[in-house]
């Protein structure tokens, strides 16, 4: 028998796949009760409403981001060779982004107007990445104002080079971004 939490994260789980293929104005529950096996009058037990469900989505977001700091930081001690990690591990969706974009930043803009806590909630991943590319960068010996901005460029690099790929449905373009974000994160010192 399937426990209440599960259900509640398998619902999650679809709502996100949903909301970042179809779009989240798009997707009613009726949907995600078909994809997700969970019949439609069930979904109400966990979430009241869409909104409820995108606050849930954003805060997967999050979580996973948190995770994957974690494991970054616990995998070396080294700061350039933690920025390069972070590179690589934002590199395993590639494939993905091309196909539809960033998740993220389609969940703030989406849940902005029926969710506004839900759009701030997924906003912080970006802070979350911020905050430790910035450090890390600090840790190099780089003063915190500059760590903040080189940050600030390399998250922008990497959410335009989404952007660009998927519009162009070119992966290569976002290869590229990865390449310009190593650069700027980790520059060769001669």
């Amino acid at each position: 028998m399937t426990r209440r939490n599960d259900k509640r994260d398998i619902l999650v789980a679809t709502a996100a796949g949903l909301f970042w293929r179809r779009g989240f104005t798009v997707t009613s529950l009726a949907h995600i009760a078909a994809e997700s096996g969970i019949p439609l009058g069930n979904i109400y037990y966990y979430f009241k409403t869409k909104a409820e469900l995108a606050r849930g989505v954003a805060d997967i977001f999050v979580a996973e981001t948190e995770d994957m700091l974690t494991s970054i930081v616990e995998a070396d001690q080294d700061p350039r060779k933690r920025l390069l990690l972070l590179i690589e591990k934002l590199s395993h969706s590639l494939k993905s982004r091309v196909e539809n974009g960033c998740p993220i930043a389609l969940g703030i803009r989406d849940f902005r107007h029926e969710s506004p806590e839900a759009a701030e909630r997924a906003a912080e991943v970006f802070s979350l990445l911020i905050g430790f590319i910035g450090r890390e960068l600090g840790r190099t010996g780089i003063r915190p104002s500059a760590a903040l901005g080189t940050a600030r460029n390399a998250l922008a690099e990497w959410q335009g080079g989404i952007m660009l790929a998927h519009g162009l449905k070119d992966a290569t373009v976002l290869a590229e971004s990865f390449r310009r974000m190593e650069r700027l994160l980790v520059p060769i010192r001669g």
